[in-house]
């Protein structure tokens, strides 16, 4: 079998473009498949998460704890764990005693959560039939060996995506970021608003209608009416006198 050709620049480019959009569509996708399943199971008690919990206890061989069902679905355990205590509360599932280990307990279907399973699985296939009509098998076979493949080979790059995230890490500043919006912002707005306000406001008012109004009403009065009358009546009388006694 020869090897593939080396891919150039434009191949690369091309495929990682591809990528991306194929990633978009995969997660659009996958909210218009829960957003479906919920309506679909609505009134048999069940939601698209509670439907995958019970679809991954029916396709395992045997029971199996909680988190072996979150790896088998791709979710995080605690999640499921919340999810298998709601469905038993509700009679959708129970647990049994693991003989491996005593406090991981097995998750089984109740024949409430079988029966209810078994009605779920039966609108889908109706579901189904109508949403690939028109579509080849081929492809939707191509489509899922595609995304199947995919999935297992981000499952064997965690190794290069931790050592990617540390390189990227080491290459980036982490200084630069921090100090310039740090720095810009509090030292404009602090200076410039509180020492303009400050200055012109105190000085104008307080000195000009304190000086005018003391200075001003305060002379005129009192001189004028003090000098003016005192003088004039006692010069007067004195004369007068003065002219009789003569």
């Amino acid at each position: 079998m020869e090897p593939d050709p080396p891919r150039t620049a434009r191949d690369r480019d091309r495929t990682r473009h591809a990528l991306s959009d194929l990633v978009v569509a995969v997660f659009r996708l996958n909210g218009d498949l829960l957003a479906a399943g919920d309506t679909l199971v609505q009134d048999l008690g069940l939601t698209s998460a509670r439907w995958q919990v019970l679809g991954a206890i029916a396709l395992a061989p045997a029971p199996l704890p909680v988190a072996h069902i979150a790896r088998n679905m791709g979710l995080a355990r605690q999640s499921v764990q919340r999810l298998v205590g709601e469905m038993r509360a509700d009679g959708l599932i129970r647990l049994a005693p693991n003989p491996h280990h005593r406090r991981a307990p097995l998750v089984a279907m109740t024949p409430r959560g079988a029966g209810a399973y078994r009605q779920a699985m039966a609108r889908n296939a109706l579901w189904s039939d109508g949403l690939t009509e028109g579509l080849a098998p081929e492809a939707v076979e191509a489509a899922a060996a595609l995304l199947q493949g995919l999935q297992r080979r981000i499952g064997a790059s965690h190794a290069a995506i931790a050592s990617i995230a540390a390189e990227a890490r080491q290459e980036t500043p982490h200084e630069t970021p921090h100090e310039t919006p740090h720095e810009t912002p509090h030292e404009t707005p602090h200076e410039t608003p509180h020492e303009t306000p400050h200055e012109t406001p105190h000085e104008t008012p307080h000195e000009t209608p304190h000086e005018t109004p003391h200075e001003t009403p305060h002379e005129t009065p009192h001189e004028t009416p003090h000098e003016t009358p005192h003088e004039t009546p006692h010069e007067t009388r004195q004369e007068s006198r003065q002219e009789t006694d003569r």
